[in-house]
């Protein structure tokens, strides 16, 4: 990905894991992964492959050609139990703290940001009217992704001015 022309294939591909971990990070809070959250993290992923930050559309290309089955078999692969899943999970999602401190501040920001905004939509997808805009207790406390930002310092201009979510 020419957006991430600077680091190595492994940390691209652990970058490009994210979005499916945030998924199952999300979507299996409440203990149960359901097909409507699937679905509509897939949706999302797909919308920001066209429409996104300009230095993250070819990122949400290449997630977009395998999401459905990377999320599958990421599912397959971690532990039923919340818990379990849920350590596991922050445990890779904060290795990519060293990775996002190898990116420009604006651009770790803006993908910091981009994560966060995807954990929203992705909690978003189960409850509520009609299935829909409510985020349950369990969603609310991983939402905001705190295993990410660890080294990151996101400067007001990045929250106001250059992250636009593109479901907004």
């Amino acid at each position: 990905m020419t957006e991430f022309k600077e680091l190595s294939e492994d940390k691209i591909a652990k970058l490009e894991e994210a979005i499916p971990l945030i998924t199952i990070l999300i979507a299996g809070a409440d203990g149960k992964i359901d097909e409507d959250e699937k679905a509509w993290a897939e949706k999302v992923a797909n919308i920001r492959s066209y429409k996104s930050e300009p230095f993250l559309l070819e990122y949400y290309q290449s997630i977009g050609k395998v999401f459905s089955s990377r999320l599958n078999d990421l599912i397959a692969a971690l532990p039923n139990h919340v818990g379990e899943r849920n350590e596991i999970i922050s445990n890779k999602l904060a290795a990519l703290n060293p990775i996002l401190a190898e990116l420009p501040l604006k651009e770790a920001g803006i993908l910091y940001k981009d994560f966060t905004s995807f954990a929203e939509h992705v909690a978003k997808a189960s409850g509520g009217f009609f299935g829909f805009f409510s985020i349950g207790p369990e969603e609310g406390k991983v939402m905001g992704l705190p295993m990410i930002n660890e080294f990151i310092y996101i400067p007001e201009e990045i929250e106001e001015e250059d992250f636009e979510d593109p479901l907004a």
